[in-house]
Order: structure tokens, then sequence, then C-alpha cells
């Protein structure tokens, strides 16, 4: 951890993150049986879902291509590799048949999330293998007070550049800007009383 954070470095371990996972309370359409493991440079997912009315075991190694964060934006672009969607039990919806036949290409699952009749808020752009999320666009997030000063602040003198793994940990690059200092000290100002 000290080697990483002498590079502007932070390392997680993934043990942290799977115990965050475990321990968060579930809603009823979160997936279940969250697996997360290293595959450097990417994180490798594994999780049971439930699409359509089809229980799936849906798998795929995921990698941050980009991050921008701002007051205004946390947007994301990932790559997603390898996926893989198994239908469990003896599902005869009509994407169990998809899937069975081989008929759908999860080589490209960015040009699935196109045609998905209800696409998240937070989905900005799909295609081929990249998805691009802004967590912005989710009411909750962006109606967060907290988030958003915070953000206001750190944003303009410390950037997150990447997001990697490591062995059994989740490395989070940082990227300092002193010439954000001003428009930080700005943003301080007016979060005084």
């Amino acid at each position: 951890m000290a080697k990483h954070a002498i590079g502007m470095k932070i390392a997680i371990p993934l043990d942290a993150v799977r115990w965050f996972i475990a321990n968060t309370p579930p809603s009823q359409k979160a997936p279940q049986d969250i697996t997360i493991t290293s595959r450097p440079p990417a994180v490798a997912i594994g999780m049971t879902v439930e699409l359509m009315g089809t229980p799936l075991r849906a798998n795929t190694k995921i990698t941050v291509e980009a991050i921008e964060v701002s007051s205004e934006r946390l947007q994301v672009s990932i790559a997603l590799n390898d996926t893989e969607l198994k239908v469990l039990g003896e599902s005869s919806s009509p994407i169990a048949g998809l899937l069975r036949s081989g008929m759908l290409d999860l080589s490209k699952p960015g040009n699935l999330l196109k045609f998905m009749p209800k696409r998240p808020d937070v989905l900005v752009d799909a295609h081929d293998n990249v998805i691009v999320l802004d967590l912005f666009k989710n009411p909750r997030i962006r109606a967060n007070d907290a988030v958003r000063r915070t953000l206001a602040v750190l944003s303009p003198v410390l950037q997150v550049s990447g997001l990697s793994t490591d062995g059994d940990y989740l490395i989070v690059s940082l990227h300092p800007n002193a010439g954000g200092v001003q428009r930080a000290f700005a943003a301080v100002k007016q979060l005084a009383p």
C-alpha cells in the first residue's frame, strides 16, 4: 500500500470491497451471490440476476477506460470483456431461448444495452463492449448536497485518473492539479456560513 501511495495511488483491498457488498442491505432487485476477483488490469465480477423474469448467472471482466469527475459530472467509461450469461434452471422465456441458442452476441454487450426497454438513467452511451455511465444522472446522487460540495472542493485539485487492479487490490490512481487550488478555495468559501 505504501508503494502505491508514493505513486499517488490508493490501494483498496478487494476483501474490503467484498465485505462492503456482503454487508450492504440487499434490495429486492439487487444482484445476488456477487463475486469479485482481480484479473489485472481488469476486475472480474460475477452475479446472479433476474432479466425479464429469467434467473441468470452473469460474469464479465470490467476495465475502466476513462473517468471524469467534477461537481457536475461523475462519468465512467468501462469496457466489458469475456461476458457470459447462463440461464439458471429450466426457464422457457424468450431471453432464455436466445441465450441457449447463442443468437445474442455477448462480445458486444453495449449494443444489446442500446435496445433495453428500460435503460437506467445513468447510462449515457453504449456501443460494442464499451458502456459510459454518468452517476449524476441518478436523481438521488444529483440531489445529494454533500456529494456535490465534496466534489466542488476536491475535483479542481485532485482528479481520479484511473482504476485498475494489482494483485488482490483495487488501485485508484490520482492526478493532482495545483492550478485548481483557487477554484477549490472559492468552493470552500461558498460552503462557509
